[in-house]
């Protein structure tokens, strides 16, 4: 059998084992191993040590366990709930004030963890019972709180972006750098929306009541201010500005983040060997799932680079009519239907090493396509029915709110995600303007 056919196989074999059920990191290896053998007998085994040592010995791997610990300290001291009720008070007053609430408390808590779950847990606990209990229609409500988790996946420090940026062989403070305004402007269409939902349909999100606003003075809200917004907030500019300035290296920068997060949680007397113990464990849990997947995607990448299969994708992009733009719109459709299906680790890993090289040949901006592919990838935490932002709303959701309400209320976020991302497209100086200017 050609090489080529035994590629087309082998990616056929690891969307079958995912679909049921398989973990990734197990079908990445299981069918790397197979295929490889297939292919080219024991040779893989001769090489794959080589590539394995590289992940395993790689420095600036380092910044995932430390960011990750950063964001984990921050939501294990429950800094974010002090934080969710101060921007809940400061918005409540407008009509679908809450809703812009919860988009600003996702810019911060992504900008702080940088974890999905984290947020959409978080504010389902919070403040979905009271949002409900105060008018706000249940769809509004959960998509709101469904788009406000994903971006901490657009928004730096990204755990995306520091996958992309080793994928793409790209430097990680570019890719932070470029992200700032994507991710900015998904927040601005999230809040646009909500705002003209309120104003046209005033009985979907009702504003607080001003007798509960004045429970809490303005001198009482200004010091919350200071106490809980101003240091989790300082301690991300400086992480960032320390990267994007070229000040420090990504994994320098992250451990002053890993440090400064402890600072913050004990000046907030939140911090104890309990605390810690939780962060730790969760810190180690979240990197292990993270080193496996890379370590197997290194089996599959080197076997199926072995059977010819970029040349197979070449060919692909080559039957393609409308030169270079139609094939990063389909580069884009398909990793928005991959969304549907899998995870965004899976679609880094497997779609975009298999695509990206075609497009770079054909002179596409690679920091552009990163952000292109950034945006796109928001939608895998959406889009039905593996949305992981959507179980982890049903999971802590009050059993009035059904999976059809909280389907109904991620579409049009979806579509807003749409949106951005064709204005990413149509304006690359939206993703490129900053690294330009700081002179990346």
């Amino acid at each position: 059998m050609e090489p080529q056919w035994i590629a087309l196989l082998m990616v056929m074999a690891f969307f079958a084992l995912l679909l049921v059920g398989i973990p990734v990191a197990t079908t990445l290896a299981v069918v790397g191993f197979v295929f490889g053998w297939i292919g080219f007998g024991e040779t893989l085994f001769n090489l794959l040590p080589a590539r394995l040592f590289g992940i395993v010995a790689g420095y600036q791997w380092m910044a995932i366990p430390l960011f990750v610990f950063m964001g984990v300290m921050l939501e294990k001291s429950r800094l974010a709930d002090d934080l969710l009720d101060v921007i809940g008070l400061a918005a409540g007053g407008i009509r679908g004030g809450m809703g812009v609430g919860i988009i600003l408390f996702g810019v911060l808590m992504g900008a702080t963890t940088g974890i999905v779950g984290a947020t959409v847990i978080t504010l389902g606990l919070l403040t979905l019972p009271t949002l409900i209990r105060r008018g706000y229609d249940k769809g509004i409500a959960c998509g709101a709180i469904c788009a406000s988790g994903t971006l901490g996946q657009i928004i730096p420090p990204s755990l995306i972006l520091i996958l992309l940026s080793d994928i793409m062989q790209l430097s990680v403070g570019t890719l932070f750098a470029a992200a700032v305004m994507p991710g900015l402007l998904l927040a601005a269409l999230y809040i646009a929306y909500l705002l003209l939902r309120g104003a046209l349909a005033p009985s979907l999100m009702p504003p607080i009541p001003v007798e509960e606003r004045m429970r809490v003075s303005r001198g009482e809200l200004l010091g919350r201010f200071w106490r809980v917004v101003v240091p989790p907030v300082l301690l991300v500019v400086c992480v960032l500005g320390a990267i994007v300035g070229g000040v420090a290296a990504p994994t320098e920068a992250a451990s002053m983040g890993a440090v400064g997060s402890v600072l913050v949680a004990l000046g907030a007397r939140r911090l104890s060997m309990k605390v810690l113990g939780q962060v730790a464990l969760e810190t180690s849990r979240i990197t292990a799932i993270m080193m496996l997947i890379l370590m197997a995607a290194q089996v599959f990448a080197l076997s199926f680079r072995g059977l010819q299969g970029e040349d197979l994708i070449t060919r692909m992009f080559d039957l393609i009519p409308g030169g270079v733009n139609s094939d990063i719109w389909f580069m884009m459709l398909l990793i928005f239907v991959l969304g549907f299906f899998i995870e965004w680790i899976e679609i880094s890993y497997i779609a975009v090493p298999l695509f990206m090289p075609v497009l770079l040949k054909q002179g596409v901006d690679p920091v552009w396509l990163a952000m292109l592919i950034t945006v796109n990838l928001q939608s895998s935490f959406l889009t039905p029915p593996f949305g992981w932002s959507l179980f982890y709303l049903k999971g802590v959701a009050p059993p009035e709110v059904s999976i059809t309400d909280i389907y109904r209320g991620v579409v049009p976020f979806i579509v807003l995600q749409g949106l951005g991302l064709v204005l990413v497209f149509l304006f690359p100086e939206i993703a490129l303007w900053l690294p330009r200017v700081i002179g990346w």
